[in-house]
């Protein structure tokens, strides 16, 4: 069995108190002051995740476009240098390799960001799947990655330095913070403002060091995966391998607008343009009776299961346990009422509009 591997940051989590855990092949914090309390900090001031394990591939030539645009649903033309478009990567079949975020650099040169745990079989997917003059490069070795998420977030990133993208899905690609080169990523996962930094592996503890420095009079502290988990749930953000998978296509996990038909051809474009209408999609639940559903809980309309929950908990913010469940397309209407099998005890929920929490 492989080793897991440590972030570049790995030792700061320790001296922090970090509890640490296996994840998709890495030792990453999972709490340090509680998942609670992490939740909070980034709803109300900002918190700061290690997210190095994350992958990044480059696709160079002066055919990438046309391999970007080929082996994702969404449209990548037309895009200005340092803008970021969300997609997924689609097999033949519909279903879903992966879901990442595509920047341009150039129009020769595209940084694509993936799932930790799927990046080798990214890369390989994309790799068998290049066309022309394009070659892809894995800088997932040389590149760490901060995320500063919160409402204080901006203030925060503007004590060192200047170079922050004023609108969302957008990057400085060659900025620095605090003298050090970073690419500055107006992006996250956690339904809130904030940043990605992304930064050679050398320099990633002096740049944790220096923000949470900065951001300890608004508030700021170091966050782990727990909270990352029940944030993204809280925002209704989809997960790979919960709420997308080879299994589920984007128009069922209610990604529809990231699939552009109109392109001339993508990976998958025939076998979606004949999956609808879907029999299933994604919904929000929120659990009115007593008990937490978790993933894999049966959803049920009296006797007859007519889904599964893909995601849930208790979200700290809200107050509230909510689960994300593939059901029936029968039962996808806000107001409809069903039951989660919570260990083999029946517990009523009700379909609800996503997200769960949005910013004011």
């Amino acid at each position: 069995m492989e080793m897991e591997q440590k972030t570049p940051l790995y030792e700061r989590h320790v001296a922090a108190g970090g509890k640490i855990v296996p994840f998709a092949g890495w030792l990453l914090p999972v709490q340090y002051s509680g998942v609670i309390a992490e939740h909070k900090a980034v709803r109300s001031a900002c918190g700061l995740f290690d997210v190095s394990h994350m992958g990044e591939l480059v696709l160079r030539g002066a055919d990438a476009l046309a391999n970007v645009n080929r082996l994702m649903t969404n449209d990548f033309s037309g895009m200005y240098e340092g803008q970021a478009r969300y997609s997924p990567m689609c097999y033949e079949d519909g279903g879903v390799v992966d879901d990442l975020i595509v920047y341009k650099v150039s129009d020769t040169v595209y940084f694509i960001v993936v799932n930790a745990a799927n990046k080798d079989k990214d890369a390989a997917w994309i790799r068998e799947h290049l066309t022309g003059d394009c070659a892809m490069e894995d800088w997932s070795d040389r590149v760490a990655q901060l995320a500063l998420q919160g409402p204080r977030a901006e203030e925060i990133l503007r004590k060192l330095t200047s170079d922050i993208p004023e609108k969302n899905y957008s990057a400085v690609l060659r900025g620095t913070v605090k003298g050090m080169a970073c690419m500055v990523s107006r992006t996250g996962y956690t339904g809130e403002d904030g940043f990605e930094l992304y930064c050679a592996p050398a320099d990633a503890p002096a740049l944790w060091d220096a923000l949470l420095e900065a951001g300890e009079p608004f508030g700021l502290i170091p966050c782990g995966l727990g909270a990352r988990d029940t944030l993204r749930l809280e925002a209704a953000m989809p997960l790979y391998s919960h709420e997308l998978s080879p299994a589920i296509n984007p128009y069922e996990a209610v990604l529809g607008i990231f699939v552009k038909l109109e392109k001339p051809d993508f990976i998958g474009k025939a076998a979606l343009e004949q999956a609808r209408p879907i029999s299933r999609r994604r919904v929000g639940l929120k659990i009115t009776g007593r008990g937490i559903a978790r993933e894999e809980c049966p959803v049920y309309d009296g006797e007859k299961q007519i889904g599964v929950v893909t995601s849930g908990t208790h979200c700290p913010w809200l107050g509230q346990a909510v689960a994300m469940a593939m059901v029936d397309v029968a039962y996808k209407e806000p107001g409809t009422v069903v039951q989660v099998d919570v260990r083999g005890r029946k517990v009523e929920a009700e379909v609800v509009k996503t997200p769960f929490y949005k910013r004011a």
